[in-house]
């Protein structure tokens, strides 16, 4: 069934939205089941809203507009998602108790028509901008440099010790950055000046710390070794197992040797051993080795090149909205029937969906692999943009097939 729409109000879509006016034209035909919702009738739209009055608007609010947490705005929402979500309630391929249990009583084509009838409401109002002297979301790298500034003149600038006895920073995994940060703030570690170090360290300003380092160009320290290197790889062989062959250890609990200064590996292993450092995993292979050894193993892991790590550089609220809007469309208006808008959504339900595919509560291959790498931060960044943004209708221009004429 198609829709026949008047020239100047399909010429207004297309003038307030050009850059989407390829898109307009819906994939499919008016067959197609995914894209009914899309070709409904006025009188079909009208019935939906008797449909939506009766069983959706205690929710979702007399027009579509939501006042309830968690709960979406459907007002404006693209047609085709709206009946495609509700036959995944249906079908159980979603599951929410209050949402299976209304549309399990509602025929296909009471679905579509409900569809058609919220796609076609006026969308709902943006969010208030961000209170005035909000501070914009700071470069976590750029943060850590900064509060790393007061570590450099020990363990230098990157990372890279020059000072004997002082540990490299530079190739650490940032768990086990994080990991050791908050050992020399409970006592666990015993250190009188790092705890004190420590524990004017914020978390926030920990973890952008061990960012920065694990960010930095490996290097080995600046500093002498006295024991023998090439002894120390033969006594070093029971240590490959957790550390790795050449020092490079491939869990993040565990730390990287390569290219660690000798005498702060020396200095530890001795605490391991004496038990001044607790570590249970430690402890056993400490206490077989005798001092020249200790020394001979610390000179052949800091004799080793450190490797880069695989860490991911976070990326900014710009640079994640980049990405969102190549399906979501400029600013979340999506020109795409069966991909959602994200403007002028409620920003709670945006943070649960993103959620929900972090968690893979809710099933989608696309989102779940984007939203894998979000932090929670990055979550509440989005969830705010979006949710600010303006949202436009969309008006879908039924075109006839090729090679057929219009009538007139």
């Amino acid at each position: 069934m198609n829709v026949l729409i008047p020239a100047l109000l399909a010429a207004a879509a297309i003038a307030a939205y050009p850059a989407a006016a390829a898109a307009q034209s819906p994939r499919g035909s008016p067959d197609d089941e995914d894209m009914s919702a899309v070709y409904a009738t006025p009188v079909e739209v009208a019935e939906g809203k008797r449909i939506a009055e009766e069983t959706c608007a205690r929710c979702h609010g007399a027009n579509g507009v939501s006042a309830t947490k968690g709960v979406p705005h459907l007002a404006g929402q693209r047609a085709a998602y709206l009946h495609l979500q509700l036959r995944a309630y249906r079908q159980s391929a979603r599951v929410q108790g209050a949402m299976t249990g209304i549309v399990r009583y509602l025929s296909d084509d009471a679905l579509v028509k409900v569809a058609a009838y919220y796609a076609s409401l006026e969308p709902p109002r943006a969010a208030p901008p961000a209170p005035k002297g909000t501070a914009a979301k700071p470069d976590a790298v750029q943060a850590g440099k900064a509060a790393a500034a007061a570590c450099g003149g020990c363990h230098g600038e990157t990372g890279v010790s020059a000072m004997p006895g002082t540990p490299s920073l530079v190739a650490l995994d940032p768990k086990y950055f994080i990991g050791a940060m908050q050992a020399y703030k409970s006592g666990q570690r015993a250190n009188d000046m790092m705890k004190g170090m420590a524990a004017g360290v914020s978390e926030s300003d920990v973890s952008n710390i061990a960012l920065f380092y694990a960010l930095q160009k490996p290097a080995r320290a600046k500093t002498p070794a006295a024991g023998n290197a090439a002894a120390g790889k033969k006594a070093a062989s029971a240590c490959g197992a957790c550390h790795g062959d050449s020092g490079v250890s491939g869990n993040p609990a565990t730390p990287s040797l390569a290219g660690q200064d000798a005498q702060y590996l020396a200095a530890a292993v001795e605490e391991y051993k004496s038990g001044a450092r607790k570590d249970e995993s430690m402890k056993g292979p400490a206490s077989e080795l005798n001092e020249r050894a200790i020394k001979d193993i610390a000179a052949y892991y800091a004799s080793q090149q450190p490797q880069p790590l695989n860490v991911r550089r976070p990326l900014t609220v710009s640079e994640w909205t980049d990405r969102c809007d190549r399906c979501h469309g400029p600013g979340g208006n999506s020109t795409d029937p069966m991909i959602p808008r994200l403007a002028a959504q409620r920003i709670d339900w945006l943070e649960q969906v993103l959620h929900a595919y972090r968690t893979g509560t809710r099933k989608s291959t696309a989102m779940s692999a984007m939203s894998a790498l979000l932090s929670e931060d990055d979550v509440k960044q989005l969830a705010a943009h979006y949710a600010r943004q303006n949202a436009r209708a969309v008006t879908y221009i039924v075109l006839p097939p090729a090679g057929k004429k219009r009538d007139k």
